[in-house]
């Protein structure tokens, strides 16, 4: 129960992380082309997530809290789906985590404060989390 809460409460976290940036938030950046280097790892002109890209993937972490959160409860007639849902949420950090560590797939982002964050930060974080869902499925 106690990884449950913990698990939902950096899921909502990093919701709260995604609102900010969509309403204009610039952290870790001090502006938007520092904000995209950090966050992204394109720069070239490129522009900071869109209000309705950051918001919808604010949604999909309160959810994926949400399911987190259902487990630390007692089972319910809905407990196949949210089982279900847990294990593609696992499924999702697991590919985001492991994605980090693929060459090719975030190449672009190479020289970028984006490349050693996404190591160091981003990557281990969904592991970590994809771990944490699959331990409360056990």
């Amino acid at each position: 129960m106690l990884l449950a809460l913990l698990l939902a409460g950096v899921l909502f976290l990093l919701a709260g992380v995604h609102v900010y940036w969509a309403f204009g938030g610039r952290w870790p950046g001090h502006d938007e082309a520092s904000m995209v280097e950090h966050v992204v790892g394109r720069t070239r002109g490129m522009k900071a997530p869109s209000f309705l890209a950051a918001f919808a993937v604010a949604l999909a972490l309160m959810a994926g809290g949400g399911l987190v959160l259902a487990s630390a409860w007692p089972p319910t007639p809905l407990e196949p789906w949210l089982d279900a849902g847990r294990w593609a949420l696992f499924a999702v950090f697991a590919a985001r985590g492991a994605a980090t560590y693929v060459p090719r797939i975030f190449r672009y982002a190479e020289g970028t404060p984006f490349w050693r964050l996404n190591r160091r930060a981003y990557g281990p974080l969904c592991l970590a989390i994809a771990l944490g869902i699959c331990a409360i499925q056990m």
